[in-house]
C-alpha cells in the first residue's frame, strides 16, 4: 500500500476507499499543503441515492473530517442527457418538474453525512444546470470540444462496451464524458475545486476532466475513484431481491435499512465496518475477528453504525430496538415499518396476497400467491397457506396487523 501523509489519503487508504488516482503523489502533497475542495456528481434519476452512491459519500464525509471542503454536485442538468456509463440501454429522459423533485428529495441524503455550513470546510452543494444550461452550442464546439479527440472518446468503456454490443448510443449520450469534464473545470473556477472522486466507472470521464484542465485552464486537477464494491459471494452492494436499498426514510424505513446491513455476510463484516462506519480501526479488527454466533454482534454494530451515519442516533437506536423486540423477545414493536391500508378495503375483506403487495413485501401479486403456496409468509405471526384467505378489522392487534415474510421482514398495516 502506498504510504500517504495527508490525512485524507491516508484515512481514504487504510479503509479501503482508493481505486484509481490521476496523480496520487500530487494530490497528497496539495492535501498536506492546504485544504483542498473535492465534489462527487449525482445525476437526479430518482428521488434517493441508493447505497451504490454512498461510498462516494462516505468520502465526502471523510474528506470533510480531514479538514477539506466536500461539494456534492447535483446534476440538474447532465439529468437531461443520461450518463451511459455501466448501462446497456438509454435512460428514460426526465422532465424538468421531475428532475426538481427529485432533486429536492436527493439533497436530503446529506443531511447527517456532511455539515453544510460557513466555515471554511462547510459543505457546498451546486447544480450544474446553473451553467450548462447557458451554453451556446457553437461556442462549447470551438472552446472545449476542440480539447476532445473522436478517437478517444470512442475508446471509453462507456461508449466501446455500447459498441461492441451492438446496442445503440445516442448523440445525446455521446456527449455527457464532455459535459462532465467541462463540469470539473467550472468548479475550479468557481469553487477552486481541484478533485473529482467517483466510483470506478467514472474512471474515463475523470480522466477527461483532469484533461480538459490542463488544456483549456492551465489547471492542475486530479481524479480519484474507488473500487467496485461487491459481497464476498459477487454480488452487486446495493441490490436486494427486492430492488435498490434506498438512503431516504421514505423509500426505505430505518428499520429495514438497518436490517439490511445486519444481514451482512460474514466474511464482509470487517470490510463494510471500514467503508461504511466512522469506528476506528483498531475496533474494527477485534470485531471481524469474531467467529460463529459472536460475529452476529459484529453484524449488530455495523447495522447501527451505519444507520446512525445515515438516519440519526434516535433512528439508529430505535432500528436496533426494534429488531431486539422482534427477534430476540418475540413481541411487536411499534417500530417497525407501518403501511396505511383504508379500513373500508378491509372491512370488505382484503385478498392477504393483496395486503402483502400492498405492503411491499411482494412485488406482485403473482409473488404474493407463490409466497403463500410456499408458507412463506404469515399474519399475526400465524403461517398463511391459503391464497384465498382475507383479512379483516377482526386480524387487529394492538391497533395493527402485522405481517411477515420470513423471519426478518417484518411490516405492520394500519387501518385508517
Amino acid at each position: 500500500m502506498t504510504e500517504f501523509r495527508s490525512d485524507f489519503l491516508r484515512v481514504l487508504g487504510e479503509r479501503g476507499y482508493i481505486h484509481q488516482g490521476t496523480d496520487l503523489a500530487g494530490l497528497d502533497a496539495a492535501a498536506r499543503a492546504g485544504r483542498v475542495t473535492a465534489y462527487v456528481g449525482y445525476d437526479c434519476t430518482a428521488d434517493s441515492l441508493h447505497i451504490g452512491n454512498l461510498v462516494s459519500i462516505m468520502m465526502l464525509h471523510w474528506l470533510q473530517k480531514t479538514g477539506h471542503r466536500p461539494l456534492p454536485l447535483m446534476g440538474g442538468g447532465t439529468t437531461k442527457i443520461g450518463d451511459p456509463s455501466g448501462r446497456d440501454e438509454t435512460r428514460q429522459l426526465l422532465g424538468e418538474a421531475d428532475i426538481a423533485r427529485n432533486m429536492a428529495s436527493i439533497k436530503r441524503c446529506f443531511a447527517n453525512f456532511l455539515s453544510f455550513d460557513d466555515s471554511p470546510t462547510g459543505a457546498v452543494m451546486a447544480n450544474n444546470a446553473d451553467w450548462l444550461d447557458r451554453l451556446l452550442y457553437i461556442p462549447l464546439l470551438r472552446d472545449i470540444g476542440r480539447h476532445f479527440s473522436v478517437n478517444r472518446m470512442l475508446s471509453m468503456d462507456s461508449v466501446k462496451l455500447r459498441l461492441e454490443r451492438e446496442q445503440p448510443l445516442s448523440f445525446l449520450e455521446f456527449n455527457y464524458m464532455i459535459l462532465q469534464a467541462y463540469d470539473f473545470v467550472e468548479l475550479a473556477r468557481r469553487y477552486d475545486c481541484v478533485l473529482q472522486m467517483g466510483g470506478s466507472d467514472q474512471w474515463g470521464n475523470i480522466v477527461m476532466g483532469v484533461e480538459l484542465g490542463r488544456r483549456a485552464a492551465d489547471k492542475a486537477l486530479f481524479g480519484l475513484t474507488t473500487p467496485l464494491i461487491t459481497t464476498s459471494s459477487g454480488a452487486k452492494m446495493g441490490k436486494t431481491a427486492q430492488g435498490a436499498v434506498w438512503l431516504n426514510p421514505d423509500r426505505l424505513s430505518p428499520y429495514d435499512y438497518w436490517q439490511f446491513w445486519r444481514n451482512t455476510e460474514d466474511a464482509d463484516v470487517g470490510r463494510f465496518l471500514r467503508l461504511f462506519t466512522e469506528l476506528p480501526l483498531d475496533e474494527i479488527a477485534r470485531l471481524e475477528t469474531l467467529k460463529d454466533a459472536e460475529i452476529n454482534e459484529a453484524k449488530k454494530v455495523l447495522a447501527t453504525e451505519a444507520t446512525r451515519l445515515c438516519h440519526g442516533e434516535a433512528a439508529a437506536r430505535q432500528a436496533a430496538q426494534t429488531a431486539q423486540q422482534t427477534f430476540e423477545q418475540g413481541s411487536t414493536s411499534a417500530g417497525l415499518p407501518t403501511v396505511d391500508v383504508p379500513r373500508t378495503d378491509l372491512e370488505k375483506g382484503l385478498a392477504a396476497y393483496e395486503l402483502f403487495r400492498r405492503a411491499g413485501l411482494a412485488a406482485s401479486n403473482g409473488e404474493a400467491r407463490r409466497l403463500i403456496v410456499q408458507a412463506g409468509v404469515s399474519v399475526n405471526d400465524q403461517v398463511v397457506k391459503d391464497a384465498t384467505i382475507s383479512v379483516t378489522p377482526a386480524d387487529i392487534r394492538d391497533g395493527f396487523i402485522k405481517l411477515s415474510r420470513g423471519r426478518k421482514r417484518h411490516v405492520l398495516i394500519r387501518a385508517v
